[in-house]
């Protein structure tokens, strides 16, 4: 179920998303992801099959050779039970992190744009977006892992979140939680951008 709350005072999205562009990315990804694999001793075809991500893509990612979209991304964090942050994170910083991490992860047709600002580390990760969508633009799609909740507040605009087939219009100053393993996207059906906050909790990957 879905709650929408005023307060008196956001995938995840698709293949097609925003290539994030650091030059350092790909090196980054290669080193964690294979790092996180033999961790938890699962082979390439276990992880292609837990995450959905072909053992191509996958071969490519560990070799440094193919920067992620943010689709890739969020299956691959799903499937380790991580915050997308930790598998771009290309600092060597002790860990109390004190800084400007933010990324831009989606880029939309029209100019919008979607950035990771931090995350906290597993389990129970959670990251933290800035989202800003302009008319007509749409994003997400896939659920989650069980057990992975969405949390968006509406700074400025009309956000229409669809979760499990229904949509709601959450306006700015309001807020709306609902189970990311549910189908779901985000989109602005309105003639002025929409500005809003996610937060995403994502739980530990299961056995």
């Amino acid at each position: 179920m879905l709650y929408a709350v005023h307060y008196n005072d956001r995938t995840r999205g698709t293949e097609s998303e925003f290539m994030a562009e650091l030059p350092s990315l790909a090196g980054a990804v290669a080193r964690t992801v294979k790092a996180l694999r033999t961790e938890r001793g699962w082979s390439l075809d276990q992880l292609a099959g837990r995450s959905g991500v072909s053992k191509g893509v996958l071969v490519a990612l560990e070799q440094g050779r193919a920067n992620p979209n943010l689709a890739t991304l969020a299956r691959l964090s799903d499937a380790f039970g991580v915050p997308v942050t930790l598998l771009v994170d290309v600092s060597t910083e002790p860990a109390v992190r004190i800084g400007e991490t933010h990324r831009v992860l989606w880029r939309g047709e029209s100019g919008g744009t979607g950035t990771i600002l931090g995350a906290t580390d597993p389990p129970w990760g959670t990251e933290l977006w800035r989202w800003q969508v302009e008319p007509g633009e749409t994003f997400g799609g896939e659920a989650h892992a069980p057990g992975t909740r969405e949390l968006v507040w509406v700074e400025s605009g009309t956000l229409t979140v669809s979760v499990a087939g229904a949509s709601y219009q959450v306006e700015a100053g309001q807020s709306a939680r609902f189970p990311g393993a549910l189908q779901h996207h985000y989109g602005n059906t309105s003639s002025s951008p929409a500005s809003f906050l996610m937060v995403v909790v994502i739980p530990p990957a299961g056995d």
